[in-house]
């Protein structure tokens, strides 16, 4: 097996190892394996730290907070009303959005820092 990358939008945004595209990079929510259930790829060395978060925090925050600012002003509903509906909208759409975060950073770190992954 090459350690050609599979560099292909389609393969961050459905979660895929970076060099064979078909193995899955998340065991659970966040959780990476320490290897490609297809092609071996060691996602030990892969650290990704807050690159992917960051970006995610301050987008979903700047969407959900305008939403709720235009809630609040266009059908003034009564607290709980925000309290039900925004951690519903929000939770869901922040793992969602972190996952492609985390996947991006992890294919971009295997093109171009393949050494720091051990390959």
């Amino acid at each position: 097996m090459t350690d050609t990358p599979v560099h292909s939008v389609q393969t961050i945004l459905s979660c895929r190892c970076p060099r064979c595209g078909r193995g899955k990079l998340f065991n659970g929510v966040l959780s990476v394996p320490e290897r490609c259930p297809v092609c071996e790829l060691d996602l030990r060395q892969s650290d990704t730290g807050d690159a992917g978060a960051v970006p995610v925090i301050v987008l979903l925050g700047a969407i959900v907070g305008g939403l709720a600012i235009w809630t609040e002003f266009r059908f003034e509903p009564p607290w709980w009303v925000h309290a039900a509906i925004w951690p519903i909208v929000t939770i869901p759409a922040a793992i969602g959005l972190m996952r492609i975060a985390k996947s991006a950073m992890i294919a971009m770190q295997f093109r171009h820092r393949s050494t720091e992954m051990g390959l």
